[in-house]
């Protein structure tokens, strides 16, 4: 290992940016180094702390908007003490507003900063800070064509490679076809809606021998463990699922978001996808998230205007009839190189040198 250095990961947020950037402080972690994590310090962040052991600190960054300029300056304030107090050799950025004020405040302070951009088209914070990082480092590589003029390196985006140890649900029988519906750590109401919707006329047409695994948010939550028990839907519900691991251990299917997250960890554990991209996403960077699975054969795409739960029932249907295309999507998504981004991000902060 490199002489032990103090490095801080800001990571606030959602699920998105939170998992890939506790998944490089872990490594950091594991490598010697003393390593501090910064959350936004938001209620909706709570269920992401779990991944994270060691000292953390709360920026009180929120969206950026003209309401909330005060209350980001303020942050920015926070950070730039912190950054003194603390002197890190280095900060690592995981995008979203949660990134604005740390990074600004290291800029002012001389730490060298890594951005990670998780999606194929950066986003606006990316894209803003970019220009006070040493290194933005990209999970794909049409990322560098919106990032002239600043310097890329490939790493690929961090995934939680231990959740591929974990067993399938106890609850869940072999042989029974799994299908697991997520929108991210926060939820989808229209994918909840739609797939809802879906599962209940699945059982209603007497499709046998299926589970559902639902992460809804904290919103849909009640709404779809009701209409599920009301429809006799064999199923698991959860506002956040804590057993993300044994979730995709026992799907056959997965229904979900296309954030750059889900889509790599669609990849570590090999599952077949209907990726249903935010329409509303900046840049439209989920319909690019989703193509580059679609073009490697390991995902279909659905556009969310166009679905309904009767078209999502047939989809189901069809794919379970062929077994062999669920087989040739788990294989041309093994192929796909997820493992190490957490390493290869780590190692980029190891070989910086303050300026």
């Amino acid at each position: 290992m490199s002489d032990k250095k103090k490095i801080v990961v800001a990571c606030g947020g959602t699920g998105g940016h939170v998992f890939p950037g506790l998944a490089v402080a872990n490594e950091l972690k594991g490598r010697g180094h003393d390593v501090e994590v910064w959350f936004s310090g938001r209620a909706i962040e709570t269920s992401t702390h779990s991944g994270w052991e060691g000292p953390r600190f709360a920026t009180g960054a929120r969206q950026i908007s003209l309401r909330n300029l005060p209350i980001m300056l303020l942050s920015l304030f926070k950070c730039v003490l912190a950054m003194r107090k603390k002197k890190p050799d280095a900060l690592l950025a995981m995008g979203s507003y949660s990134s604005l004020p740390p990074v600004v405040a290291a800029w002012l302070t001389g730490v060298p900063v890594i951005l990670h951009e998780a999606n194929a088209v950066p986003g606006k914070a990316v894209d803003f800070l970019s220009r006070f990082a040493h290194t933005v480092a990209t999970s794909f590589d049409e990322t560098a064509h919106w990032l002239p003029g600043r310097k890329t390196i490939k790493t690929g985006l961090p995934v939680r490679e231990h959740l591929i140890n974990e067993p399938r649900l106890d609850e869940v029988p072999e042989g029974t076809f799994t299908i697991f519906i997520t929108g991210g750590s926060q939820g989808a109401h229209r994918v909840n809606e739609l797939t809802s919707q879906a599962m209940c006329l699945l059982k209603q047409e007497g499709f046998e021998n299926f589970y559902v695994i639902h992460q809804t948010g904290a919103t849909d939550e009640a709404f779809v463990q009701e209409l599920y028990q009301k429809n006799n839907v064999p199923s698991r519900v959860a506002a956040f699922m804590k057993d993300m691991g044994r979730a995709y251990a026992t799907a056959d299917l997965v229904i979900c978001r296309a954030g750059a997250s889900t889509c790599f960890e669609l990849c570590l554990f090999a599952k077949p996808a209907l990726l249903i991209p935010l329409p509303s996403a900046i840049r439209d960077h989920q319909h690019l998230n989703a193509s580059a699975l679609v073009k490697c054969g390991g995902a279909d795409e659905g556009i969310q205007r166009e679905l309904t739960g009767r078209s999502i029932t047939r989809y189901i249907i069809n794919k379970r009839k062929n077994p062999e295309a669920l087989k040739k999507m788990s294989e041309a998504l093994k192929a796909v190189p997820v493992l190490g981004a957490a390493s290869r991000v780590a190692d980029l902060l190891e070989g910086l040198k303050a300026p």
